[in-house]
């Protein structure tokens, strides 16, 4: 791609999520999150690959579908209150469609079912911030109008979004749909704490963008799209492939890394809000998400490729990729845990 269009492209991205950030009007919000879907949707078909046109086409209708349901809530709104602030949202109906559309937006659950195959027919960096930056607009408005919508409805789309997380990971083979099924997963922790801890919520959020993108970074270096490919990654380059087994097991949330701290956190606050229930669903749903995840980990450490390779030895290529971000990612999402108590207190 024209390295000026690819930076007018990030340049809207950029500026349609920092419109619905500063934005406090429905109509200014509406408008930053239409920028956003129109600067990624030429950044997804870059390829023009049958697969990838077929993935920006389901995306595209899905985000115009939940974007025309956020206006016709914010109109309504407006037509019952008389104002399109984002803190009046006193109509029960107009404060129900508008979460149905913004879970539309990331991919809660039930409105889930676009987001494996479109991340499936992307390249790992537009995957990446799909799975990133695209989240960002949507939440900032979903912990805008939180305290509007029924406590209910929230806990149900969190828990909903757990559960499919985890069960529909389990018998992929793919590693762009564990990876989207993982983002609903974290998408699902993230919703349940909202309404008692927004800073949990925000918490989640950055520690899942720094291991989503460690994990995204690392298949992009090491070229890998499926399981089998995994298994020949550790000749290939095997401290990378010991880091991202890390990674993985980050995303899963076991101690003492990263991914640990919001799952832990976010079970204490449940527990303290007495709703033990709540709690145990959450953390037996965790477990089937750790499941795919292990599968991963045994894939790449645990075995070894029946190929022979008979070209250059695979680790004497050099490579042409900048190692920065992967580094960055990296390190933030193994060993952040140490420091859960700077966190808190600044938090707080």
């Amino acid at each position: 791609m024209n390295p000026y269009v690819l930076m007018i492209l990030l340049s809207s991205l950029g500026l349609g999520t920092t419109l619905t950030f500063a934005s406090s009007h429905w109509l200014l919000a509406w408008m930053g999150l239409e920028i956003n879907t129109l600067a990624i949707v030429p950044l997804m078909a870059q390829h023009h690959h049958p697969r990838a046109v077929e993935a920006t086409t389901k995306y595209f209708l899905t985000q115009a579908t939940a974007a025309a349901m956020i206006l016709f809530a914010s109109t309504t709104n407006a037509w019952i209150t008389g104002e399109w602030d984002m803190n009046n949202m006193s109509n029960p109906i107009a404060s129900t469609m508008v979460i149905t559309a913004l879970a539309l937006k990331i991919g809660l659950a039930p409105m889930h079912f676009w987001m494996p195959e479109v991340l499936q027919g992307l390249d790992l960096l537009t995957g990446l911030i799909l799975s990133t930056w695209q989240k960002l607009a949507p939440l900032a408005l979903i912990i805008q109008v939180s305290q509007a919508i029924d406590p209910l409805l929230l806990t149900s789309l969190g828990i909903m979004s757990t559960l499919a997380g985890g069960w529909g990971g389990l018998n992929q083979t793919q590693l762009r749909k564990i990876l989207a099924y993982s983002s609903i997963a974290h998408m699902g922790w993230m919703i349940i704490i909202l309404q008692y801890a927004p800073q949990l919520t925000l918490l989640a959020l950055g520690t899942y963008i720094f291991m989503t993108s460690a994990a995204f970074l690392t298949l992009k270096t090491s070229s890998a799209t499926k399981i089998n490919t995994l298994a020949m990654a550790w000749s290939n380059n095997p401290t990378l492939t010991a880091t991202t087994a890390l990674v993985l097991l980050s995303l899963g949330g076991l101690p003492p890394l990263t991914g640990f701290m919001p799952k832990w956190l976010i079970l204490q606050e449940l527990t303290k809000q007495n709703l033990p229930a709540t709690a145990t669903i959450m953390a037996l749903a965790a477990l089937l998400s750790l499941y795919f995840y292990l599968r991963l980990c045994y894939a790449m450490t645990l075995t070894i490729s029946p190929n022979t390779a008979n070209s250059t030895t695979p680790w004497r290529v050099k490579t042409t990729q900048t190692s920065l971000p992967l580094t960055i990612s990296t390190t933030i999402a193994l060993g952040l845990l140490p420091v859960t108590p700077a966190i808190l207190m600044l938090a707080s």
